[in-house]
């Protein structure tokens, strides 16, 4: 077992994040946004909402090297030469870059920028004969992997670039990742679905972009079944996740992870307001939703020396449970504000749990 103090992980202790998109269409105001609300770890905010290019797909296809990338009816495609898709894409990005050097003004913290992740983007951009995924070509997907491998380390570069002082955590984000495992990615047609990659392959691939990112990388995956084997194994520093969704297996794969010192980005605020619930939980209830997965999965109160509160404080950061573009306005700041507020509770909860 690893030992866990507050010096190994590049958050400080109590804090909260977003996991990346918000609604809205301003990036300036956007990186205000999340510059007010979580000030231990803030993020580059995503937009989706001004259209395709913003997407998560298209957003890290314009981060590709020698992959061009345009609109099909489908969805995204690779093409021959860049078009006004992927500049519009580009665009975006850069806009967005240019807000965060606007509003970090001097920032020398933890800052998190996320990225899609190879096995996501192989199952959302088209192959341009065939029209499959190209996760249905393994020369493809190893050609992808290097592309977003070499192109995600620009994009880091940038980032830098512009907020020098700030300490770079990278999230890969795989949604579709389980479906893959599954073999549950349609061919075009819609009627058989993909060959299910090789362990070692999921494993692999995922690892290389892990390794070219060259700073603190968390794999984050809000869906019922996270492959937290896969995610350690590829070489990840953390993993992040929403704590409603977890099903009984896959708890028991984070405990593994906790247990080897992974960082953990736990969601447990709802991303989009409930039916008759305008407004997100209170926080001390987003905060036990930590403390008894931490009965729950029976963790020792001290590790190696560190006591069990300043353990699950410096290991844990709080977050909405995903992205919230689908939020309106009022509730996505009124979210990552609860997030703030239970991270900050979550030590005296913890060790009040433990009298």
């Amino acid at each position: 077992m690893l030992e866990i103090t507050e010096d190994r992980f590049p958050w400080p202790p109590a804090s909260a994040t977003g996991v990346g998109s918000l609604p809205g269409t301003d990036p300036v105001e956007a990186m205000r946004l999340v510059f007010d609300e979580l000030p231990d770890l803030p993020h580059l905010a995503e937009l989706p909402g001004r259209g395709p290019g913003a997407d998560l797909t298209g957003r890290t296809a314009a981060m590709l090297v020698d992959l061009p990338v345009e609109l099909a009816p489908g969805g995204w495609r690779f093409t021959a030469r860049p078009g006004r898709d992927l500049r519009r894409a580009h665009g975006f990005l850069s806009a967005d870059l240019d807000a965060l050097a606007e509003v970090s003004g001097g920032y020398a913290g933890p800052l998190k920028i996320q990225a899609c992740g190879p096995w996501t983007l192989a199952a959302t951009i088209e192959l341009i004969r065939s029209q499959d995924p190209a996760l249905a070509d393994s020369g493809a997907v190893a050609d992808l992997t290097a592309s977003l491998a070499e192109g995600l380390a620009v994009h880091i570069a940038e980032v830098r670039s512009r907020v020098p002082e700030a300490r770079i955590v990278v999230q890969l984000d795989e949604p579709g990742l389980p479906a893959v495992i599954a073999g549950n990615v349609p061919t075009a047609s819609g009627l058989n679905r993909l060959r299910v990659p090789e362990p070692a392959d999921l494993q692999t691939t995922l690892g290389a972009i892990v390794s070219a990112a060259r700073a603190f990388t968390l794999v984050h995956c809000c869906a019922l079944s996270v492959p937290f084997g896969i995610i350690k194994g590829a070489g990840a520093d953390g993993v992040g996740c929403d704590l409603s969704m977890l099903e009984q297996a896959a708890e028991d794969g984070l405990a593994e992870a906790v247990e080897a010192g992974l960082g953990v980005v736990a969601g447990v605020v709802p991303a989009t307001a409930a039916a008759g619930a305008p407004e997100p939980p209170p926080a001390d209830r987003a905060a036990r939703t930590v403390t008894a997965l931490w009965h729950r999965m029976g963790w020792p109160a001290a590790r190696n020396g560190a006591a069990g509160p300043g353990a699950v404080a410096a290991q844990v950061v709080l977050a909405p449970a995903c992205g919230m573009a689908g939020a309106a306005p009022g509730y996505a700041r009124a979210a990552m504000a609860r997030c703030r507020e239970a991270a900050r509770m979550l030590p005296e909860l913890i060790e009040e749990d433990q009298r």
